[in-house]
């Protein structure tokens, strides 16, 4: 066996659930990929297309709150609906022009943002969306590290769109030989995504979170938040602020 193939590949996990991040979070030194796809990455992803300088991610609207008092603009979204009183939820449409350009905006959401505040002890966190998924994969290879690819889920549920992400990425990256240390959480979601990569959209009709926003009349935000590389930024956080990726 080649040096690499016997015991130098790095490991590719992915988490189904924020709950389960303590267990798999043994090496902090590691680069973590917080995935919403809908919405609240897809949304991170426009953000910074759209020409944003920085974002913040809170896990309260008591934190939320707090920031739009000292003049922050200010998205918040709970239950797929924006939070009464607050700038915009987490629609990836929000930003498909440049109202926000050059602005730091604050935001918090039902998964998303809670996903990002337990990750934030590694050493990279990165935010992963369709949207961005190859400049996102060639990123991931450049850090050379254990990859977590953290699934933010439905209030800690599992659940399908999450995956199906956390396994295009996985896939694509383990054709590196640097990345083909698979866990039977990879391989799970690298299978649900071979099955679904033809037609996503489909395989999520009955999803519990497509169906959630279809009654919320967002039918054009799920076909944008399954859409590929829309973008060549990889939002990372640095500190307490999401950033675009050098």
């Amino acid at each position: 066996m080649s040096e690499i193939s016997s015991g130098n590949t790095r490991k590719v996990e992915v988490v189904f659930s924020p709950l389960n991040f303590p267990s798999y979070f043994e090496n902090k030194d590691c680069t973590v990929v917080v995935i919403d796809i809908f919405r609240a990455t897809s949304a991170i992803c426009a953000a910074f297309e759209s020409g944003i300088e920085s974002l913040i991610p809170v896990d309260t609207i008591e934190k939320a709150k707090k920031y739009q008092q000292e003049g922050f603009l200010v998205g918040a979204e709970r239950n797929a609906e924006i939070v009464e009183g607050f700038d915009f939820g987490n629609s990836p449409l929000t930003f498909k022009n440049e109202k926000y350009k050059n602005q730091s905006v604050v935001l918090t959401t039902t998964n998303g943002t809670k996903a990002i505040e337990i990750a934030k002890e590694a050493t990279t966190v990165i935010i992963g969306a369709f949207t961005n998924f190859t400049a996102l994969c060639q990123y991931v290879e450049d850090q050379d590290k254990d990859v977590l690819l953290l699934c933010a889920g439905w209030k800690d549920r599992f659940n399908l769109e999450d995956t199906l992400f956390a396994g295009a990425v996985a896939e694509k990256i383990s054709k590196n030989l640097r990345f083909q240390n698979l866990s039977d959480s990879s391989i799970a979601a690298i299978n649900m995504y071979i099955t679904a990569k033809k037609d996503m959209y489909g395989f999520l009709g009955e999803s519990s979170h497509r169906k959630r926003l279809s009654r919320l009349n967002m039918e054009e935000d799920i076909i944008y938040c399954l859409s590929f590389d829309k973008s060549s930024i990889v939002p990372i956080l640095k500190g307490d602020k999401i950033i675009a990726a050098s």
